[in-house]
């Protein structure tokens, strides 16, 4: 079962075994042969992100599309509300390194594109969320605390509904938002997307959050997709509901 309220107040859930432990193996071990890493000599471990292009193979396919990540995506988005995965997007690899990842900053995802499509930072956040209905975070590997785990701020979602509305249906750019909603969310709680090979953390998709150096021994593997949304959200589903509630409403 989700615990949909922890997800509407924190910000996100965690669904433990969302996808088998194997199967995460198996696209691990594609992952390595694209790093051009030795997974048995450190020595190869010269950078500390090797950031990895999208995955559509027939594995990946099948960890983002398991009945129970289904069943998830339904509880936390709504019914048919969201668009199957068809690849996982990019994979920013983190290894142990003395040297600053360079990409650590607080932000929140974007959306959808602005004015040149081809450039990231001209991406937008509206409101109601408009091309995003979740940011998820796939764990291919098992990450502790010192694994390089992203950095969440706990309940940050409810303090940027009141940011974006003044700015419409267009929204604001990825780092004019940033700009607003970092400093507006420094008194929250910290927590760290840590767990097992397998793992899913389904976040609601104005959860400010941050990558961290990685200081532990071996390196970390995930995916940070977005769920696209399949339509405008339905009133009743509980990205929306949060959204509410970070603007005073029912």
């Amino acid at each position: 079962m989700i615990d949909v309220d922890a997800f509407i107040t924190d910000g996100y859930v965690r669904v433990e075994q969302a996808f088998p432990r194997e199967l995460a193996a198996e696209c691990r071990g594609i992952l390595w042969r694209e790093t051009g890493c030795d997974p048995d000599d450190p020595a190869t471990w010269t950078r500390p992100v090797v950031r990895l292009g999208d995955h559509a193979e027939a594995p990946f396919r099948a960890a983002a599309n398991t009945d129970r990540l289904r069943a998830a995506f339904d509880a936390v988005v709504g019914k048919d509300a969201w668009l199957p995965c068809g690849g996982l997007g990019t994979f920013p690899v983190r290894f142990p390194s003395d040297q600053p990842p360079g990409d650590d900053g607080w932000h929140i995802d974007a959306g959808f594109p602005g004015d040149d499509p081809a450039d990231f930072m001209s991406y937008r956040v509206n409101v109601a969320s408009k091309g995003r209905a979740l940011l998820m975070l796939f764990l291919f590997s098992d990450v502790g605390e010192d694994d390089g785990p992203t950095r969440i701020r706990v309940g940050s979602h409810l303090d940027v509904p009141p940011i974006l509305e003044p700015a419409g249906e267009e929204g604001l750019a990825f780092m004019d938002l940033a700009g607003k909603a970092v400093p507006a969310t420094e008194h929250r709680p910290l927590a760290h997307a840590a767990g097992q090979a397998g793992d899913v953390y389904l976040c609601h998709p104005f959860l400010v959050h941050a990558a961290q150096a990685h200081h532990g021994t071996r390196p970390r593997f995930m995916a940070q997709p977005p769920l696209l949304p399949a339509g405008p959200l339905p009133a009743s589903s509980p990205v929306r509901l949060a959204i509410g509630r970070g603007l005073g409403r029912s």
